[in-house]
């Protein structure tokens, strides 16, 4: 308990009883009414637990301070990108020192060249309390940007138009889009998806002509299936326009000869109920990574481009049992697959000439690798990314034809303590309670004994098929130079060991995701990483509604919990169209209007398993415009935990007022919530300094 916890009163709340029936079963929902962001009592409400979080925690605030400048130190704040070119241009993202915001620009055919500024996001940002520049797209001919921005947080885009030949940023403006605009080869048609202004799904594609009104844009495509979300891209070879439509089993796209953008959008292949595929233009043929044929971990076939059905796809790579694959990049001469084998990402390279084929040598165990950014088709080198646990990210440039490694990048952690050497990593493997090994990646410094008394904080997600990497952090930092073991559980529902892991820890297993996490954390007790006393949880959004259920499950385990952006209400969210996200979700946690999936829902859902029992300390934060995950489920869960827990524990809630989902914007001002996160968590160990 925090020092001067004991003479502050957490916020009272009305009790507001809402009947919720649904299959003849009965719920009480006392909350329900914090469900009106325009109700001013609710506002009132999140302003006085914000109020009571402040008091609860203000003997830390100059630890918090410390915290944030200790963190903001170690990032160089005069930085830049590494510059890569796209038609005949180099582009760079700048920062400068003391802002916050990242500034675009580009030179001409060679890195000597005057700076031409696309886009200063400080100046663009100064008069919001939020701001995010959601993409940049460049006409082919190079003389206009299509741009949108976010100042709400709600992650419904504006897209505007900018002359970069004379300056002028055009008046129409194209508003509730997804933030990305594609430009057909005429460098007058923009095609962009806009979004339903109710559950934010987006739901229809539009073609806009330069220098028209946007209220006159036309409908190309509507996807009516509210399980479905629809996107459209130009293809890496630049000859096709793609609509996509996806759910989270199954995927249907559409091309349109980009050099003929008012022609009509043509099936590739229609969708078939758990068939996910996605496709890349290469010569006369179309490359395809698809599940098809039971192919769980994917495969990837060919098809020329005048045969795209199913039909006619035939295999390059085969589906291999123990082989996930990721992703693709073609070259003009080389095509470069993203795999991984035993949770550990690997960059095979294939020439077309059939002459070589041969992987990236990677010696870590607890390593991330990626295909970075790489637009230019014509290229000899593939750019890739690089870091460990212990390692700082490095941009890395590899020549296919001498076989060269180039670091054009590697990041730089300022303040003067750090050194590679000073930290270990290694993974480990927990029993799960079905005989499942689960690896978990550690991180710390070296030296610690393995006595039972060292901190922890545990991590994970667990959805989605999104797999958690064991990437570097200099934030992190501030929490292992004070003794932490930092841990990430690759808990079933991500993919780490392929798509199996994913599916089995989705619907009607969803539960091997939290008891895996448990079973980790009983893990690294008997192993005397740590003990019940020194043992922190941390999860946001999906990972939230993880955190949720171990706390109900299993309390006794854990010394706290932070809890971000949790999605702990899952029933009646699920059971509610209208809210984002809703409808799309139904393939990854099912649709509560079937019984079997409303019982198991409910058998899991924090916000209704909450119990009199003790509960850990607890920080929980939301954004009051987060469109994922909306504010009044952190809200009412936290009202419901006070009522019902039955210790002294902490349990703070802190709503950021202007933000949404993704936090503060800004590179420093999000630092402030992981400051008082990490401040949490340290003053519950006696950690001060």
């Amino acid at each position: 308990m925090t020092k001067n916890s004991t003479s502050i009163n957490p916020p009272l709340i009305e009790k507001k009883p809402k009947v919720l029936n649904t299959h003849n079963d009965i719920r009480i929902d006392d909350y329900y009414w914090l469900n009106d962001r325009n109700n001013q009592d609710v506002i009132d409400y999140l302003n006085a637990e914000n109020d009571y979080t402040k008091n609860v925690l203000s003997h830390t605030e100059l630890f918090q301070d410390s915290l944030f400048q200790e963190m903001k130190s170690r990032i160089k704040e005069d930085d830049s990108t590494v510059p890569y070119k796209l038609n005949g241009y180099w582009y760079i993202t700048r920062y400068e020192s003391g802002k916050d915001y990242p500034i675009y620009l580009r030179k001409k055919e060679h890195l000597k060249a005057p700076d031409e500024i696309l886009f200063d996001c400080n100046e663009m940002a100064k008069d919001f309390a939020y701001f995010n520049l959601g993409s940049i797209s460049i006409s082919p001919d190079n003389k206009l940007a299509a741009f949108t921005t976010d100042t709400v947080s709600r992650r419904q885009y504006t897209i505007q138009i900018k002359n970069l030949v004379t300056g002028e940023v055009y008046p129409d403006k194209i508003t509730n889009t997804t933030g990305r605009a594609t430009w057909a080869n005429d460098n007058l048609t923009l095609f962009y998806a806009v979004k339903d202004e109710v559950t934010l799904r987006s739901h229809k594609i539009l073609k806009h002509r330069l220098h028209t009104n946007s209220e006159l844009d036309q409908e190309v495509y509507h996807e009516n299936d509210e399980t479905f979300n629809t996107f459209v891209y130009k293809t890496k070879s630049k000859k096709y326009l793609v609509i996509g439509s996806s759910s989270t089993l199954t995927s249907e796209y559409r091309i349109l000869n980009a050099d003929n953008p008012d022609d009509i959008f043509k099936v590739f292949q229609e969708r078939v109920v758990g068939l996910e595929y996605n496709i890349a233009h290469y010569n006369n043929h179309f490359y395809i990574i698809s599940n098809l044929n039971k192919a769980a971990n994917f495969k990837i076939s060919k098809t020329h481009i005048d045969r795209t059905t199913l039909n006619f796809w035939e295999d390059v790579i085969p589906h291999r049992e123990n082989v996930l694959i990721e992703d693709i990049e073609i070259f003009r001469d080389y095509l470069v697959v993203n795999e991984r084998e035993d949770g550990l990402n690997k960059l095979r390279v294939m020439s077309w000439d059939g002459k070589e084929d041969y992987y990236l040598p990677f010696q870590s165990e607890t390593y991330t690798a990626y295909i970075g950014n790489n637009p230019d088709f014509e290229s000899d080198y593939l750019r890739y990314g690089f870091n460990s646990l212990t390692v700082p990210s490095s941009v890395i440039d590899y020549n296919f034809k001498t076989k060269a490694f180039e670091i054009k990048k590697e990041q730089e952690v300022l303040g003067g303590n750090f050194s590679k050497e000073n930290y270990e990593s290694k993974r480990i493997w927990a029993t799960a309670r079905d005989g499942v090994k689960v690896p978990i990646s550690l991180v710390y410094r070296k030296g610690i004994k393995l006595d039972g008394t060292n901190p922890l904080l545990q991590y994970a997600y667990g959805s989605y098929g999104s797999t958690i990497d064991p990437s570097f952090s200099t934030i992190r930092l501030s929490l292992l130079d004070r003794g932490f073991i930092y841990a990430i559980a690759h808990v079933r529902g991500g993919e780490y060991l392929g798509r199996a892991w994913y599916e089995d820890g989705k619907l009607l297993r969803k539960k091997n995701t939290f008891t895996d996490f448990i079973d980790c954390s009983k893990h690294l007790i008997k192993q005397h990483y740590t003990s019940k006393n020194h043992l922190y949880a941390y999860g946001g959004s999906a990972g939230g509604l993880l955190m949720g259920v171990v706390i109900n499950m299993n309390p006794e385990l854990y010394k706290g919990v932070i809890a971000a952006v949790p999605f702990v209400d899952v029933v009646t969210t699920m059971l509610d169209d209208t809210i984002p996200l809703t409808t799309g979700e139904y393939d990854e946690w099912g649709n509560p209007n079937e019984l079997i999936y409303y019982n198991y829902m409910k058998s899991y859902s924090p916000y209704d398993n909450v119990r009199n029992q003790p509960y850990p300390n607890m920080l929980v934060t939301t954004g009051l415009h987060d469109s994922q995950v909306q504010y009044w489920e952190p809200a009412k869960w936290v009202a419901k935990l006070r009522e019902k827990k039955t210790d002294n524990n902490l349990l703070l809630l802190h709503t950021d007022m202007d933000s949404g989902h993704g936090g503060a914007s800004g590179r420093f001002e999000s630092l402030k919530e992981v400051a008082m996160e990490y401040a949490f968590i340290l003053d519950l160990e006696g950690i001060y300094g």
